[in-house]
């Protein structure tokens, strides 16, 4: 009888010992999953929160063949009635977000003082989890639906915003170069202006294995004038693309700085542009430059900057964010100097 009582009393110990565990277990797995919710509250919170600056931060949807975008759009301060502005839509890369990208680039405060709009689409992670613009999947059309997305979001800003439709560019960092190359050469008649910072030479991927390849500088895109179009896309060559701005870091380990010739070279193939002299940039202590200019019966249709020191970010960003070296040029103004020529010489 004795031990049948030690028995049960032992097993009673037990269930109180595991209830007690499974208690606290709750309770931990309560208090953590909580956390958890406050963090991605606080990102999510952080990611509509408007970045530093004047202006207005609006958010909007936009909903095309490669299904539905989220983007953000900057509007600088007092536009009043009748007044048309520019836009500069901006792609940001991998492992960013619109709002990063703004505020890793800094473009926001330019666009304050230049007086346009900024255009901010977002990469779904349900899509791609690395955030990345899926640029190079063209065989499987996933890239031209997304490009046409993208366009879906662009025309919705141009209904609802004073946007002046004649004076629209595009500019991406590296998956975002991949995307705003093939959304200038899909649609080359609704940008006045391209760029591309940190990324792959256009038509030199079709695929998510050629793309690495690419990445790696080992992928070469045609360069005879009579594949130019059909490697990247475009509708046509010589006339239609808009002129390009290229900027690439020396030693980026991302995406190989050979694809910084690769595009000028083809995209000046595809324009009917040559090369001019090789001239190089300082200022002040920011990395140096070398500056190619190509160019076609005087205009240039293709600037080419190779920025010393460079890795793969954005040059002249802020200070202390992933993706951006402070070091470098300022990017951005030399972006919105290139678009602003461009601008100029639709209207001279």
């Amino acid at each position: 009888m004795a031990r049948r009582r030690s028995s049960t009393s032992a097993a009673s110990a037990f269930a109180r010992a595991y209830q007690r565990g499974v208690s606290a277990l709750t309770k931990a797995t309560l208090r953590s999953g909580k956390r958890i919710a406050t963090q991605v509250q606080r990102a999510a919170a952080e990611q509509i929160k408007p970045p530093r600056g004047p202006g207005d931060w609006l958010s909007g949807l936009a909903i095309g063949p490669g299904g539905a975008r989220r983007y953000h759009l900057y509007r600088p301060p007092g536009v009043v009635v009748g007044e048309r502005l520019p836009l500069l839509v901006m792609l940001h890369g991998c492992g960013q977000t619109g709002r990063d990208f703004a505020a890793s680039t800094r473009m926001n405060l330019i666009a304050a003082r230049e007086r346009f709009f900024v255009l901010y689409p977002e990469q779904d992670r349900l899509v791609n989890p690395q955030g990345c613009w899926n640029w190079y999947d063209r065989r499987s059309g996933k890239a031209d639906a997304e490009a046409a997305t993208l366009m879906a979001a662009v025309d919705q800003v141009k209904v609802l915003y004073p946007i002046d439709r004649d004076r629209v560019a595009v500019a991406g960092l590296s998956a975002g170069a991949g995307m705003a190359a093939l959304m200038a050469t899909r649609y080359p008649a609704r940008f006045k202006a391209a760029a591309m910072h940190s990324g792959v030479a256009p038509g030199a991927a079709r695929s998510s294995a050629t793309a690495l390849s690419a990445m790696r500088g080992r992928q070469v895109p045609p360069m005879p004038v009579t594949a130019v179009g059909k490697a990247m896309g475009a509708a046509a060559v010589f006339t239609t693309l808009p002129p390009l701005l290229v900027l690439h870091g020396d030693v980026d380990i991302v995406v190989s700085a050979s694809n910084a010739m690769s595009t000028a070279t083809v995209w000046a193939a595809a324009t009917g542009a040559r090369p001019g002299i090789e001239r190089t940039v300082q200022r002040g202590k920011r990395h140096p430059m070398r500056v190619t200019e190509f160019k076609r019966e005087g205009r240039t249709f293709v600037t080419l900057c190779e920025i010393a020191g460079l890795g793969h970010a954005w040059s002249g960003g802020a200070p202390r964010l992933p993706f951006s070296d402070a070091a470098g040029p300022n990017a951005s103004r030399l972006i919105w100097g290139f678009v602003t020529k461009q601008f100029k010489a639709i209207d001279s």
